[in-house]
Protein backbone atom coordinates (compact mmCIF):
# COMPACT_ATOMS: atom_id res chain seq x y z
CA UNK A 1 0.00 0.00 0.00
CA UNK A 2 1.37 3.41 -0.96
CA UNK A 3 1.22 6.26 1.50
CA UNK A 4 1.80 9.96 1.01
CA UNK A 5 4.99 11.15 2.69
CA UNK A 6 5.04 14.34 4.71
CA UNK A 7 6.98 17.32 3.41
CA UNK A 8 9.71 16.69 5.97
CA UNK A 9 9.99 13.01 4.98
CA UNK A 10 10.25 13.97 1.32
CA UNK A 11 13.07 16.43 1.99
CA UNK A 12 14.85 13.96 4.28
CA UNK A 13 14.75 11.29 1.57
CA UNK A 14 16.05 13.75 -1.01
CA UNK A 15 18.82 14.79 1.36
CA UNK A 16 19.75 11.17 2.04
CA UNK A 17 20.01 10.53 -1.68
CA UNK A 18 22.17 13.61 -2.24
CA UNK A 19 24.45 12.79 0.71
CA UNK A 20 26.53 10.43 -1.42
CA UNK A 21 28.60 11.66 -4.39
CA UNK A 22 27.91 8.51 -6.43
CA UNK A 23 24.17 8.92 -6.00
CA UNK A 24 24.51 12.57 -7.01
CA UNK A 25 26.37 11.52 -10.15
CA UNK A 26 23.69 8.91 -10.85
CA UNK A 27 20.89 11.44 -10.51
CA UNK A 28 22.70 13.89 -12.76
CA UNK A 29 23.27 11.17 -15.37
CA UNK A 30 19.60 10.17 -15.26
CA UNK A 31 18.65 13.85 -15.50
CA UNK A 32 20.21 13.82 -18.94
CA UNK A 33 18.55 10.60 -20.11
CA UNK A 34 17.22 7.24 -18.90
CA UNK A 35 19.87 4.50 -18.94
CA UNK A 36 20.52 0.82 -18.36
CA UNK A 37 22.60 -0.19 -15.31
CA UNK A 38 25.50 -1.51 -17.38
CA UNK A 39 25.76 1.82 -19.20
CA UNK A 40 25.56 3.75 -15.93
CA UNK A 41 28.28 1.58 -14.34
CA UNK A 42 30.57 2.20 -17.31
CA UNK A 43 29.80 5.90 -17.39
CA UNK A 44 30.44 6.35 -13.66
CA UNK A 45 33.36 3.90 -13.64
CA UNK A 46 32.00 1.84 -10.74
CA UNK A 47 31.22 -1.84 -10.33
CA UNK A 48 27.75 -3.08 -11.18
CA UNK A 49 27.34 -4.36 -7.62
CA UNK A 50 28.09 -0.94 -6.18
CA UNK A 51 25.82 0.70 -8.74
CA UNK A 52 23.02 -1.71 -7.88
CA UNK A 53 23.22 -0.74 -4.20
CA UNK A 54 23.00 2.96 -5.03
CA UNK A 55 20.12 2.44 -7.46
CA UNK A 56 18.27 0.50 -4.75
CA UNK A 57 18.73 3.44 -2.37
CA UNK A 58 17.44 5.89 -4.97
CA UNK A 59 14.45 3.62 -5.69
CA UNK A 60 13.71 3.36 -1.96
CA UNK A 61 13.87 7.16 -1.70
CA UNK A 62 11.34 7.37 -4.55
CA UNK A 63 13.66 9.31 -6.84
CA UNK A 64 14.20 6.77 -9.62
CA UNK A 65 12.08 4.03 -11.14
CA UNK A 66 13.02 0.81 -12.91
CA UNK A 67 11.29 0.36 -16.25
CA UNK A 68 11.31 -3.11 -17.84
CA UNK A 69 12.39 -2.98 -21.47
CA UNK A 70 12.28 -6.47 -22.92
CA UNK A 71 14.74 -8.55 -20.93
CA UNK A 72 16.56 -5.51 -19.57
CA UNK A 73 15.72 -2.81 -17.06
CA UNK A 74 16.13 0.89 -17.72
CA UNK A 75 16.32 3.48 -14.95
CA UNK A 76 14.92 6.98 -15.08
CA UNK A 77 13.98 9.78 -12.73
CA UNK A 78 10.66 9.07 -11.05
CA UNK A 79 9.36 12.51 -12.03
CA UNK A 80 10.71 14.97 -14.60
CA UNK A 81 10.42 17.73 -12.00
CA UNK A 82 13.34 16.10 -10.16
CA UNK A 83 15.59 17.10 -13.05
CA UNK A 84 14.52 20.72 -12.63
CA UNK A 85 15.03 20.47 -8.86
CA UNK A 86 18.55 19.12 -9.40
CA UNK A 87 19.31 21.98 -11.78
CA UNK A 88 17.99 24.49 -9.26
CA UNK A 89 20.06 22.98 -6.44
CA UNK A 90 23.16 22.80 -8.62
CA UNK A 91 22.98 26.48 -9.49
CA UNK A 92 21.78 27.74 -6.09
CA UNK A 93 25.00 26.80 -4.33
CA UNK A 94 27.65 28.27 -6.59
CA UNK A 95 30.45 29.05 -4.15
CA UNK A 96 31.71 27.37 -1.01
CA UNK A 97 34.75 28.07 1.10
CA UNK A 98 37.04 25.06 0.86
CA UNK A 99 38.32 25.45 4.42
CA UNK A 100 34.86 25.70 5.99
CA UNK A 101 32.59 22.96 7.26
CA UNK A 102 29.61 22.92 9.53
CA UNK A 103 30.67 23.33 13.17
CA UNK A 104 29.29 19.89 13.97
CA UNK A 105 30.35 18.14 10.75
CA UNK A 106 32.29 15.38 12.52
CA UNK A 107 29.41 14.56 14.87
CA UNK A 108 26.59 14.76 12.34
CA UNK A 109 28.40 13.72 9.17
CA UNK A 110 27.45 16.81 7.21
CA UNK A 111 29.45 18.95 4.78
Amino acid sequence: MLTVASEVEVLARFGRALADPIRCRLLLALREAPAHPSDLADRLDISRTRLSNHLACLRDCGLVVAVPVGRRTRYELADERLGHALDDLRTAVVAIEADRTCPDADENGCC
